[in-house]
């Protein structure tokens, strides 16, 4: 994995942000935070060859490659495979296991569809919150069209991020820099998520009392 770190960082450029964001978010183990803030911050000097927003782009649509690979791998093979799976030795090496998998499905029964969305702000579930959606049949372009928010939503959170260092911090390297992004990263996903319940739950409120 540290050789994998070490290459992402050493070869940032827009090819390899959509292949590393497409593994992140398949059910490879592998952690946004060293790709998405640190072409952010390379994208903020004055010779680079990346541009921020093109970052935020490129890394959405390789999450976006990387969550149908999850979606159709559990529609096509099934609730007892995908759980055989999370409980073999391959997949405790991938960071999966069954508690994982049950914790992805309750956060989906709960939710519903807009758990698509909210899922891709929620450390641990992110990765997997594409498997109940296979799983239950979403409708593939309702799946994808909640990726891509969700997704755009928190790489422009570490894009952000990368950005603040860039212009807040003295750090030269991209291997500083993710380090710092990997220090704050979570807490920055829950508080998101945690605003983005506040709003549901008053819009609900509010739909709910005016319909009385």
């Amino acid at each position: 994995m540290q050789f994998l770190i070490d290459f992402v960082l050493n070869n940032l450029n827009y090819w390899w942000v959509f292949v590393f964001m497409a593994i992140e978010s398949s059910f490879i183990p592998f952690p946004s935070e060293v790709v998405v803030p640190p072409a952010a911050f390379l994208a903020m000097m004055d010779d680079s060859h990346l541009n921020i927003i093109m970052v935020i782009v490129v890394a959405t649509l390789g999450a976006d490659v990387g969550a149908l690979v999850n979606y159709y791998l559990a529609k096509w093979l099934g609730r007892p495979i995908v759980y055989r799976f999370a409980d073999s030795r391959l997949g405790h090496m991938c960071l999966i296991d069954r508690a994982k998998v049950e914790h992805a499905e309750a956060f989906f029964r709960e939710h519903g569809a807009t758990s698509t969305f909210f899922g891709r702000l929620v450390p641990a579930v992110r990765q997997l919150i594409s498997i109940p959606a296979g799983l239950a049949g979403m409708n593939v372009w309702r799946f994808l069209l909640f990726t891509t928010l969700g997704a755009g939503v928190w790489n422009s959170v570490l894009a952000s991020l990368g950005y603040i260092i860039h212009t807040q911090t003295d750090l030269k390297t991209t291997k500083d820099v993710a380090e710092l992004a990997s220090r704050y990263s979570h807490e920055i996903g829950y508080v998101i998520l945690a605003c983005a319940v506040v709003v549901v739950a008053f819009l609900a409120y509010k739909g709910l009392k005016k319909s009385k």
